[in-house]
């Protein structure tokens, strides 16, 4: 097996990061500082506030939270507990590495967001960084009536293989690894076959009306091409960030928040019927 990325996952128009773009996701350290400096000034604030006034609105849609490519919910608490203290109700994909074929993991996220919908009474919202952005718009326009808008965070959803070698050295290892028969891991058809091509094509399907989209992205990513990341249907916002970073920063958590809350007449907020 060749174990190459198909060509059309990388369109015309898009390009990888070069080597040396690896070294701004340095500044993973000072966002990850950034985080902490703010949550030792929120714990503050909090004991010096009395606590009839500590209660904060509570959001009425539930936020499922998706990680990135080898990452798992981990990757993912701090801006989980950002979310909660403002109010959200979050929950974890359950995704301890994403490491496995594309099409199975939106197969059981469905399954989780159709039963959180239903406990909930709700659409869900969906939050997806990296490859977790890009699970989250196939699932939007897969099921509507089950998602009220998504908010992706360096997410290369128009080129997917526009992304540091580092990556494809990844994914090619994952490959290598699958055909030794290591279970559960992306095969060459995630990235190669007719598995890639299901996925890909279903993250250029148009959302419905009432699902709102924020592509969060920025021009420091040194892991993908963050042209990719802007989606025609969705609203691009800029953040200064290293690709990872995006998840710990404080600024990209108040963009994700704003992202969440904005008012927005086409959304129900509840669960509809799915047609076939």
């Amino acid at each position: 097996m060749s174990n190459t990325m198909a060509p059309w996952l990388l369109p015309d128009g898009y390009g990888r990061p070069a080597l040396a773009a690896l070294l701004r996701e340095g500044s993973l350290v000072t966002e990850a500082g950034r985080y902490a400096a703010r949550r030792g000034a929120s714990r503050i604030d909090r004991r010096r506030t009395p606590y009839a006034g500590r209660g904060a609105v509570r959001i009425a849609e539930p936020v499922l939270l998706i990680p990135g490519f080898l990452a798992g919910d981990w990757t993912l608490t701090a801006l989980a507990a950002d979310l909660r203290r403002r109010g959200f109700h979050t929950y974890r994909s359950r995704i301890h590495a994403n490491v496995g074929c594309t099409l199975e993991a939106a197969l059981t996220l469905e399954a989780r967001i159709e039963r959180l919908a239903e406990r909930r009474d709700a659409r869900v919202l969906l939050v997806g960084h990296s490859l977790g952005g890009m699970l989250a718009r196939g699932l939007a326009a897969r099921r509507p009536d089950l998602i009220a808008g998504i908010v992706t965070m360096g997410s290369p959803m128009r080129a997917p293989a526009a992304h540091h070698a580092l990556l494809t050295r990844g994914v090619r290892l994952l490959n290598r690894l699958s055909d030794a028969g290591v279970p559960g891991l992306m095969t060459e058809d995630c990235v190669a076959g007719e598995c890639a091509h299901l996925s890909f094509t279903e993250v250029q399907e148009p959302l419905r009306a009432d699902v709102t989209m924020t592509n969060v992205y920025s021009r420091r990513d040194g892991i993908v091409d963050w042209r990719a990341c802007i989606d025609p249907q969705g609203e691009p916002v800029e953040v200064r960030a290293s690709h990872v970073g995006m998840a710990v920063d404080p600024r990209v958590m108040d963009v994700v928040a704003g992202a969440l809350v904005r008012p927005d007449a086409r959304r129900t907020g509840h669960i509809g019927r799915h047609s076939a």
